[in-house]
Formats: structure tokens, C-alpha cells, sequence
């Protein structure tokens, strides 16, 4: 125990240097799978110790479960907003002011770009990350905790050695990127779209599910040193706020590389000129600079007004917007049949780029603005990202412009178009889209659903270019032979996908009907529907009432089956799935099954197998395996080295089994 133990304290040490390092200094040392090989290493020793997992370890960081609502916490110290300047003589005047409260005309100020992003207050005690809270009303904001833990540049334990309290100020934000990359695929699943980054992170970071939050590629930087220990900071010998800031990155905390020190007020406005110019190459968005006093004696001096402090204020940079014309609007086609409509503009200079398209989002969107071909429009980037029109100018119609015609049927494949009640996205649900093929057949290969190895996106790419494939079901036809003709194939790596292809017929149903792609059917809905039916034939056969009927299928997914599965073109290919030998009966026990409505939670190391492999013996008897312990807990398996866990069945009354009587009761319930 003490020799796992210390590996594991290893591991987390070596890992949270190689996250700063990452995430923080923007230097990696690891490459990646050296990365992954290091967390694997560890998650797999905290799986068979659950008794050593602390809530710094970098395994924890979507560890939490969704919550039903987020609790509010008082701050300790108020979480000011800030005043604001619109021009240079602003800002000229925002020092005159300081200049008289102060008395002196020698002063520093300390200048970052203003992030459009989330101002939360983070709280490390005895440098373990305990609490993130967001601004709310600047007295009271949310327990956000959860959610600030899958953000990796946060580190859950500081470097060095920090106080016994420690309260930082920063932004969670999106990257430009992440916010193109969420918009799109929101598009695809006909959802609606953020407007910018900042409303971005602003739902990211309140999910009440974690695991949603970890998917959207949040990031943070930290700006105010709030409280080091409980003495004010000057006695502490922290004078500056520059100093505050090398204090923080210190800790391994993200402090942004782009904050400057000015001397004067003229050097200030220069810097943020400097920074308005330069803010489209910047991997976020900014909407202006923060100005603040450098010397933490003089803030301290001059406090606050009811809502912002007298010794910071924001410059505002003004709106990047054009004037130009719509001269078509096009349709694209996207992985999930979503149809997003495209506007083909004039080429006009925005902000650093050449702009001749911009996305119209959905039908209703064009509707709400009346958007027309022909029409002068005014035009911006979203979150200075994405290009989008604002509006049009009516004014300017001669009679020439044309309203747009949304099309009946798919430009790519001719497939009808449907329109889901409730969505705002009109989409093509024809499997063998063109459009939508290669994503397609990559879910399908992925390895929750049929897990053929080998078979990546750029050989789905080649395959898809070279005729051999149109469908998943044509993948079950390929040969050895017929692969040879692309680039760089031997016959060694021919037969091994070959075999992989074949290997994948023998998989349980439900990893079938997962990676057929019916919207909405995740892994989880693809076990009930493969436990309940049975085979993909009855599933097939079955009306909407009786799927509606079964628990965890509600009437969205229930519609998207019952849609799906009367698409003669989906019936076709299944048809030729099942003809090449697919397996299309389920290993998993019908509900009802000899385990059914049993609830097991497993603690410690099992001999016989691996966890995951008792799970899904559990589950193919119609058995529940969840990973805390409640009343409601029927059995707790008890294996080598149990955790927690076991102390919690002890003192509910859970029954108890060893991994002996585990076994004979499989045997028994088989």
C-alpha cells in the first residue's frame, strides 16, 4: 500500500508540473502520449485505491456529479465591476482625477487586455483549490466549484509553498476556436447558437453538469491577488500590483503574458492602441484594456465608489463593423444533416481580414432580419471570431433584391429535408448523404459503437475517394485486394483492417444501433433499447407508443427512432448490414432479466476480472452498477483493498459479498 501510495503522490506531482508547464507557460515537455501514459498510470491505481483519491488529483477535474441547482455563497470581499471610458479623453481624465485624490502627478499603472469573458473569485486553502464562485451581484455569486475544475489551466493544488488562505480574481473565457468549434456543431444538432464567446462561457461554466462544461475548452486568467492570509497585502510586502501578479504566477497561477506596466497616462492610451490593433491575432476575444493603479497603498487610499473602484477603469474599444451587399445565399450541408444557410458577400476588410461570407445560421434567423439577395447590409464579427450580419438596410432596396427560397430536398444527395417540431435547424436525414458520410462511418467505427480498429478519418477520406465505399455497410464488402490501390496500403496493414472489419460483426447489437447515428440515441439509450428489444429486427418493427413506454426513452428519442427507422434508404443499408453477417441480437439480459432492478456498487481490485468487465456482467443480467453507496445499494462487491465505499455499506446495512460469492451468484443468476 505505502509503495502505491507513493507512486501515486509521484504521478499527481509530475502531472500537475506538466499542466503548468502546458497550459500555463504554453511549454510543453511530454508529448502527449507520454502525458496520457502518466494519467492512465494513475487513474488506474486510484480505480484500485479509491481510498487515496484526494480532490486535487489531476483525475479529478469532471470527478463531480450534475448538481440540481447552484448554491449561492457570500464573497469575502466584494467583486467590484468596473467604470468605463469610451475615448482617449477619458482616460486622460480618469488620471486627472487620480492625480488630485492623490496629490501627486508620479504615477504607474498596470495595464492587461479586458477578456469578454466571466469574472469568477477562486479560494485555495493550504494551496488545495476549495471554491470558485462567480461575480453574481459582486456581493453573492454561484458555487461554480465543479465546473472550474475541468478548466485545466487551474491548477487544483498551487506550486511553492502558498499560504494558508489564498483568494485570487480572474475570467473564465473561450478561446476563439473553442467558440467557432461550439457554434458548429450547435448548428449541426440544430441547437441554438451563442452569440459570442462570453455568453459562451457564461452557459459553459453554469451547466449543472460538469462533464458538459469539460467539453467546451474553457480557459482562465487570474488578474487580482483579493487575500494572501488575513493581513493586508503591504504588510505582507506585496506594494504593487505588478508584484501581486508575479506573486500569483508564482503559485503555477495563469497570469496573462499581454499585462504591461506604463509609467504615465500617455504610455497607458498607447499600450491600448497598441492592443486594439493587435486584438484579432490574439487567441481570444478582447472588447478593450483595463487600467489600474500599480501601487496597492494607493487603491487602498482611494477605495471604492457604490459600485467600482476609483483606481481602475475599462477602455472600451468601439464595434468592428462593415457596410456590404449580399449577393447570395447558399446552402452547406453539415455532419448531422443540419442545413445552414451561407451568405455569399461582397468582399469587404473587417478587422484584419478579408471578409466574403458569413454563416445566416438557420431559416428563422434570415426571417427575423429579412434578410434578402441584394441587400446592403452591416456586417461584424461575433466575439471579433465569426463573421455575421447585424442587420440590413432597407433603406437602400431599389426592387432588385430576391427573398430567399430555403430548398425542399438536400442539395448533396437529394433526400428530403425534414424539419423537427421543436428545432430550429432543418436537416437531411438520408444515412448515405455524401455530405454527411465520413463523419457518419467515423462514429460508426469509433470505439463505442463497432470499434474497428485502424480506421481513422483520413483513411475513411481515402476510402470515400476512391469509390469504395458509400455507407458503413459497404465497409463489410471491402477486400484485402480492393485496398491496395490506395496510397501507402501494403498488404500487412490491408489484412489487419480486414480483420478488424470482420471482427467488429461479432459485437453486441447495441454498439450496432449506437453507431448507426440516430440522433439523440447516445451509448447509454442504445444498451436500454438493445436489453429491452433484443435484436435491431424488433427494434425495427416496434411502434412509438411502446418505445415511449420504456424508462430513459422519452419522446424526442422515441420520434428520432421511429424517424429513422422508416427511411427506406436507412432500411436499405441496414439490410445490407445484416446480409454481410452482422450480429443483430443483444448479449445484454432483456429487461426483466435475473439481476433486474439489483443495484451493486464494486470497491477494490477483483482477481477474476477487472471492474469494468464485472460491470458489464452485472449489466447483461439486467443489473445496475453505480459507483456511491445509498439505501437503495442491493449488494457491494468487496475485492482486494476496498475504499471508502465499504465503510459506507457497513454503517447503511448494504449487503456484503466477496468476490467468491459475487461469482457464485453470477453463476447462479447465468
Amino acid at each position: 500500500m505505502e509503495k502505491n501510495k507513493a507512486r501515486i503522490h509521484e504521478l499527481r506531482e509530475q502531472l500537475q508540473y506538466h499542466n503548468w508547464r502546458y497550459y500555463v507557460l504554453d511549454d510543453p515537455q511530454l508529448s502527449d502520449a507520454e502525458y496520457d501514459a502518466l494519467f492512465r498510470e494513475l487513474a488506474a491505481l486510484e480505480e484500485a485505491h479509491p481510498e487515496l483519491v484526494t480532490p486535487d488529483s489531476p483525475t479529478q477535474r469532471v470527478g463531480a456529479k450534475p448538481l440540481s441547482a447552484f448554491r449561492t455563497v457570500r464573497h469575502r470581499i466584494p467583486l467590484f465591476s468596473l467604470a468605463n471610458a469610451f475615448s482617449h479623453d477619458e482616460l486622460t481624465a480618469f488620471s486627472q482625477r487620480l492625480q488630485r485624490n492623490l496629490e501627486t502627478t508620479a504615477m504607474q499603472f498596470m495595464l492587461e487586455p479586458k477578456i469578454d469573458g466571466l469574472a469568477i473569485a477562486l479560494t485555495y486553502e493550504n494551496g488545495i483549490f476549495t471554491l470558485g464562485v462567480t461575480r453574481g451581484d459582486g456581493i453573492e455569486g454561484e458555487d461554480v466549484t465543479a465546473n472550474l475544475r475541468t478548466i485545466k489551466s487551474l491548477p487544483l493544488k498551487l506550486r511553492g509553498t502558498p499560504p494558508a488562505l489564498l483568494e485570487v480574481r480572474g475570467e473564465v473565457y473561450m478561446p476563439k476556436d473553442a467558440f467557432v468549434a461550439l457554434n458548429r456543431k450547435r448548428e449541426e444538432e440544430g441547437a441554438p447558437t451563442f452569440a459570442n464567446p462570453r455568453n459562451a462561457a457564461a452557459g459553459s461554466l453554469r451547466q449543472l453538469d460538469p462533464k458538459v462544461t469539460a467539453g467546451r475548452r474553457l480557459n482562465l486568467f487570474v488578474y487580482t491577488l483579493a487575500q494572501k492570509d488575513q493581513a493586508p497585502l503591504w504588510e505582507q510586502g506585496i506594494i504593487t500590483q505588478s508584484e501581486a501578479l508575479e506573486v500569483m504566477a508564482s503559485y503555477g497561477l495563469p497570469v496573462n503574458p499581454q499585462v504591461r506596466q506604463c509609467e504615465t497616462i500617455a504610455e497607458a492610451i498607447a499600450y491600448c492602441d497598441e492592443l486594439e490593433q493587435n486584438r484579432e491575432h490574439l487567441p481570444y476575444e478582447i472588447d478593450g484594456a483595463v487600467l489600474k493603479l500599480n501601487s496597492l497603498l494607493s487603491q487602498e487610499q482611494l477605495g471604492f465608489t457604490a459600485r467600482s473602484p476609483r483606481w481602475a477603469i475599462a477602455y472600451k474599444f468601439p464595434p468592428c463593423q462593415a457596410q456590404t451587399k449580399v449577393e447570395d445565399i447558399v446552402v452547406q450541408v453539415g455532419r448531422t444533416g443540419a442545413i445552414t444557410p451561407l451568405a455569399i458577400l461582397r468582399p469587404t476588410h473587417l478587422a484584419g481580414s478579408t471578409i466574403s461570407k458569413a454563416s445566416l445560421h438557420n431559416q428563422d434567423y434570415i426571417k427575423e432580419k429579412d434578410i434578402r439577395i441584394g441587400d446592403q447590409v452591416i456586417i461584424q464579427k461575433a466575439g471579433d471570431v465569426i463573421p455575421e450580419v447585424v442587420r440590413t438596410l432597407p433603406e437602400k432596396r431599389d426592387g432588385s433584391e430576391r427573398l430567399f427560397q430555403f430548398p425542399s430536398v438536400c442539395p448533396a444527395c437529394g433526400s428530403e429535408l425534414v424539419k423537427t417540431p421543436g428545432e430550429v435547424a432543418i436537416r437531411c436525414v438520408g444515412m448515405g448523404c455524401p455530405a454527411q458520410l465520413r463523419e457518419g462511418i467515423a462514429h460508426f467505427a469509433s470505439r463505442d459503437a463497432m470499434n474497428i480498429e485502424g480506421l481513422g478519418p483520413k483513411l475513411i477520406q481515402s476510402l470515400i475517394a476512391a469509390d469504395l465505399i458509400s455507407n458503413p455497410a459497404d465497409l463489410y464488402f471491402l477486400t484485402a485486394k480492393s485496398l491496395l490501390v490506395l496510397e501507402r496500403f501494403g498488404v500487412k496493414r490491408a489484412d489487419n483492417l480486414i480483420a478488424a472489419i470482420a471482427a467488429s460483426k461479432q459485437n453486441s447489437v447495441e454498439r450496432l444501433i449506437y453507431g448507426l447515428g440516430i440522433r439523440h440515441v447516445g451509448l447509454e439509450a442504445a444498451k436500454l433499447l438493445a436489453a429491452r428489444f433484443q435484436t435491431l429486427d424488433r427494434l425495427m418493427a416496434t411502434k412509438l407508443p411502446e418505445l415511449t413506454e420504456l424508462s430513459g426513452i422519452g419522446p424526442q428519442i422515441a420520434e428520432s427512432i421511429r424517424d429513422f427507422f422508416t427511411r427506406k434508404q436507412n432500411r436499405k443499408i441496414i439490410a445490407k448490414l445484416k446480409k454481410a453477417g452482422l450480429n443483430f441480437s443483444s448479449t445484454l439480459a432483456q429487461t426483466g432479466g435475473s439481476l433486474s432492478g439489483l443495484t451493486f456498487v464494486l470497491t477494490g481490485s477483483l482477481d477474476s476480472f477487472s471492474r469494468s468487465v464485472a460491470k458489464e456482467k452485472i449489466e447483461a443480467l439486467g443489473g445496475k452498477v453505480t459507483g456511491s453507496v445509498s439505501k437503495k445499494t442491493d449488494y457491494v462487491v468487496v475485492g482486494t483493498d476496498p475504499g471508502s465505499k465499504l465503510a459506507q455499506a457497513e454503517e447503511l446495512g448494504v449487503e456484503l459479498l466477496t468476490e467468491a460469492e459475487f461469482l457464485k451468484l453470477l453463476e447462479q443468476a447465468n
